[in-house]
């Protein structure tokens, strides 16, 4: 990457991760790894998403949903970039969240603990303290970290719904679902005028029907 580049890419991820992480980002992005960074519409099935490299392309492809602000969008991006270190030692040899990501992922967010707001990082420090990740935390630093945008309303999610509820994705309102059995950290939801299945993350904003 020329210095063109350089500047270019630094000038568009600005727009999206707090400033002092832009430096240590650019560093394992573009020089530690070969990473295509897709910034992502909003998504109501997933937050971001990694892919290793294929036969058809020799790199790293990371997205990240561009509608998140900057604490949050840091956030999932550690998450990815966790999945990345995680396929360099191990490739699809182990749990895509088993030990092995939960691990890489706990020494990103201590690296990068200091770019998130000062009230936050106690959380980050009992969250790191051991593997496995408490999920309560975990859930209970993303809901602050959503916090940080100045007009945000917490919003009911999938995950808070119990199993069977009808409910409307906040980002598509005309399509109702109901909800039919955990996947992970998915769901697997009817569409009831189509009777199809999809998977919808359980951090999706929805509206219960009845």
């Amino acid at each position: 990457m020329n210095e063109g580049q350089a500047s270019r890419w630094k000038q568009t991820m600005g727009q999206y991760v707090p400033p002092m992480a832009l430096e240590p980002l650019f560093v394992f992005l573009t020089e530690t790894n070969v990473v295509r960074m897709r910034v992502s519409r909003e998504r109501s099935s997933k937050l971001g998403d990694y892919r290793c490299p294929q036969p058809r392309h020799q790199y790293h492809e990371i997205s990240v949903n561009g509608n998140l602000n900057p604490y949050f969008f840091l956030w999932v991006l550690l998450h990815e970039m966790a999945h990345l270190e995680t396929w360099k030692q191990h490739h699809n040899t182990v749990p895509p969240h088993g030990h092995e990501w939960q691990e890489a992922y706990r020494q990103l967010i201590v690296a990068y603990s200091g770019c998130f707001p000062e009230e936050i990082r106690p959380l980050l420090e009992r969250y790191t303290r051991r593997i496995p990740l408490p999920r309560p935390l975990m859930q209970q630093i993303e809901e602050r970290l959503r916090g940080c945008d100045e007009d945000y309303t917490p919003a009911l999610t999938l995950a808070q719904l119990p199993e069977g509820s009808r409910f409307r994705l906040l980002q598509h309102p005309d399509r109702v679902f109901r909800s039919v059995a955990k996947r992970r950290t998915r769901w697997l939801c009817e569409e009831i005028s189509t009777h199809r299945n999809y998977l919808v993350s359980g951090n999706a904003p929805v509206e219960q029907i009845g």
